[in-house]
């Protein structure tokens, strides 16, 4: 039987922000691709925001390419989002002006260091010793989605298995998730095409949105070259340890500028629907 947490507090969210993200070098040449904008705050923000709605307070960014333009934010954030007064003469001083009324206010962030060159099982593997539930949440900081994570969470904490995986309906270019009776039985980001006798090709890919509990650290190497969605998901799900949560709802990653563009253009629009 699962083990199941009484408080959404307890549970950290952990985002892999330290990709390269080549497919959007208009953007990615001076940022790394979570501090992109859209309606004038970092996709990161918009990403964290979605989680904060749902309870959850204590995130833990993965950094690598250009990690610390991602701290200098955070380490700044209060002046980036009040009004301030700014005293000169002598030795300058910096008033935060009026009380806040945001309700980040509350988060915890740790900026973990894991590695310019690392693949994105190396990163999650390098944050562990931050994880103190028994389960966390883990998404990549370049998409949003409207995924209930209320409904996530109480899917993954009544299954009892390892680890769930968010499943969703994008364009064709992605692979697909093999799924047999709710259980994924492949995961392979790419695949060739192929039949799958007993089991059925969903028309789903991995959305992003995963819970697991911390078993799954076994699956992981610190090595640079291990990445999450290779050997540590292909061994969890031939393990029968991997479960599909259904997204039928708005998921968008960004991968090149007309990804970017659909994000802005929904956000200024009034219609962002992953919005809380």
């Amino acid at each position: 039987m699962a083990k199941k947490l009484t408080r959404i507090t307890d549970i950290p969210v952990v985002i892999l922000c330290g990709g390269l993200g080549t497919r959007l070098v208009e953007e990615t040449e001076t940022k790394p691709k979570p501090l992109v904008e859209i309606g004038g705050r970092p996709i990161l923000w918009h990403i964290m925001r979605s989680y904060a709605h749902y309870g959850y307070r204590n995130f833990i960014l993965c950094l690598g390419y250009k990690g610390q333009l991602i701290r200098d934010y955070f380490l700044n954030y209060q002046y980036h989002v009040r009004d301030i007064r700014v005293t000169l003469g002598g030795a300058p001083q910096v008033e935060l002006l009026g009380a806040s009324s945001h309700a980040d206010d509350n988060w915890n962030i740790t900026l973990a260091d894991t590695g310019d060159a690392a693949m994105t099982g190396a990163r999650v593997k390098r944050i562990e010793k931050y994880i103190h539930s028994d389960h966390f949440h883990l998404t990549y900081g370049d998409g949003v989605a409207d995924v209930d994570l209320a409904k996530l969470a109480a899917f993954h904490f009544g299954h009892g298995a390892i680890g769930t995986v968010t499943g969703v309906r994008p364009p064709s270019r992605f692979g697909e998730l093999v799924v047999d009776k709710g259980v994924v039985t492949s995961f392979a980001e790419k695949p060739e095409a192929r039949s799958c006798k007993g089991s059925s090709v969903t028309g789903v890919i991995n959305g992003g949105y995963f819970m697991f509990s911390k078993k799954f650290f076994k699956y992981l190497s610190s090595d640079d070259a291990c990445v999450l969605e290779r050997k540590p998901l292909e061994k969890l799900s031939q393990d029968q340890q991997l479960m599909l949560y259904n997204h039928g709802g708005f998921w968008q990653c960004m991968d090149t500028m007309r990804d970017v563009t659909l994000l802005r253009e929904l956000w200024t629009s009034g219609g962002a629907p992953w919005k809380k």
